[in-house]
C-alpha cells in the first residue's frame, strides 16, 4: 500500500462525520491519505470519498498489528476513531464509551509509540479531543488550560477526552512522541446518518437519530412536529461550527511547527442558543408559520455554555473558523432531506 515518497496521512474513523471532513481537506491540500474504519455507528457503511490519493482499509482500530502495519507507512496520525455522537449518544451508552474508548486510545498509542521507536515515517500525533473537557467550568470563555483547573468532567464521554489528551502527553513525556490536541466545538455540516441504534431515543412522536441538535430538530420540524420540541429550556450556548472549518484548523495543526506539543480549542467565535438556532430551522422550513416550542426535559450533562477562547489557534496558527451559522443550515436541511428524512 506504500504510496512512494509524498507525506501519508493516516486518519482512523476516517468515515465517521469529523474524519470525512479531514480527509477531504488532507486531499485538497495535497497529501495522500489512508483512511481506517470499521463503519460501527452509521448504517451507511459505502466509502464516501473515492480518490487516488486516498486509500481505505477497512478493518478496527483495536487490530494492534493492522494499526501498527498502516502508522508504518504514515508520516502523521489523526487519531479521530472513537464511539461519539450528539448529547443523546453519550447519554443513552455511558460505560461503553468509556470503556471502548479507552481501549482504542490506549492501542493507538500503543502503535504510534512502538513506530515512532523504530525511527521510520511518524512525526506527530494528531489527538481529537472534545469540548466537554471543559464540561464542569463555571467560567467563560474556556481557555485552553483551564481543563487542568477546573473540576473533572462530570459525563463519562467528557472524562474520557480529557483522558485522550492525558495519554497524549503522558506519550510525550515517557517516550518523547510528538503530539498535537484539537477541540473541536459543535461539529455541523453534512454526512453524518443515521446511527445503528438509532430507535433508543425519541423526542415527543418523533424517534431521534443519535445524532446532534441541527439535524435533530430539522429532522422534527421536517416530519411537522408543532410545536418544535426543544430538549431543557433552550437557553443552552453552543459555538456551532462547520465541519470544513474544523478540518483545516486540524490541518493546519498537523504540521505547523508552532503546534508542536500544544492544545488548541478549534470553533467558531459567535454562540447562539439552541432556542435561536430551532427558530431559525424552523423559519427556512416553515416561513409562513409561527414558530412555537415545548421545553421537554433536558437529559442529564446538558452543559448550559460551551464558550471557548480562540485566540490561541489564530495566534499561533493563523487558523479563525469563518463560516456563519446561517450559512450552513440551508445545506444541512438538504442533506436531512435526502439521507434522514423519510
Amino acid at each position: 500500500m506504500n504510496f512512494g515518497t509524498q507525506i501519508t496521512v493516516l486518519v482512523t474513523g476516517s468515515e465517521g462525520f469529523i474524519g470525512r471532513y479531514i480527509v477531504r481537506q488532507l486531499l485538497q491540500h495535497g497529501y495522500q491519505v489512508i483512511g481506517l474504519d470499521n463503519f460501527s455507528k452509521y448504517e451507511n457503511s459505502n466509502v464516501s470519498i473515492d480518490s487516488p490519493m486516498y486509500k481505505f482499509v477497512y478493518g478496527d482500530v483495536l487490530d494492534f498489528e493492522l494499526l501498527y502495519s498502516l502508522i508504518q507507512e504514515s508520516d502523521y496520525v489523526i487519531a479521530g476513531a472513537a464511539l461519539i455522537g450528539g448529547i443523546s449518544y453519550f447519554n443513552a451508552y455511558p460505560y461503553d464509551i468509556l470503556a471502548q474508548n479507552e481501549k482504542i486510545i490506549a492501542n493507538t498509542c500503543d502503535a504510534a509509540i512502538k513506530a515512532w521507536q523504530s525511527g521510520l515515517k511518524l512525526k506527530r500525533v494528531v489527538y481529537l479531543s472534545s469540548s466537554m473537557v471543559y464540561e464542569s467550568t463555571d467560567t467563560w470563555p474556556s481557555f485552553e488550560g483551564d481543563q487542568l483547573k477546573v473540576p473533572p468532567p462530570k459525563s463519562s464521554y467528557g472524562f474520557q477526552k480529557l483522558a485522550v489528551e492525558y495519554f497524549a502527553k503522558a506519550a510525550f513525556d515517557q517516550y518523547q512522541l510528538p503530539y498535537v490536541i484539537c477541540r473541536p466545538f459543535n461539529c455541523i455540516g453534512v454526512g453524518e446518518g443515521k446511527s445503528k441504534k438509532s430507535n433508543q431515543i425519541s423526542s415527543g412522536e418523533i424517534k431521534l437519530t443519535m445524532s446532534h441538535v441541527i439535524p435533530d430538530l430539522i429532522n422534527k420540524t421536517l416530519q411537522g412536529q408543532k410545536p418544535l420540541r426543544v430538549l431543557g429550556n433552550g437557553q443552552q450556548v453552543r459555538h456551532y461550527t462547520y465541519g470544513v472549518d474544523l478540518a483545516e484548523g486540524i490541518v493546519r495543526a498537523m504540521t505547523d511547527n508552532k503546534a508542536l506539543n500544544q492544545d488548541f480549542n478549534l470553533s467558531t467565535n459567535k454562540g447562539h442558543t439552541v432556542l435561536e438556532v430551532a427558530e431559525m430551522i424552523w423559519n427556512k422550513i416553515n416561513p409562513n408559520q409561527k414558530f412555537e416550542y415545548i421545553a421537554d426535559k433536558p437529559l442529564d450533562y446538558d452543559v448550559q455554555k460551551r464558550i471557548p477562547d480562540t485566540k490561541k489557534a489564530r495566534d499561533l496558527l493563523g487558523f479563525e473558523a469563518k463560516t456563519k451559522l446561517d450559512d450552513v443550515i440551508d445545506e444541512i436541511i438538504s442533506w436531512v432531506k435526502h439521507n434522514i428524512f423519510n
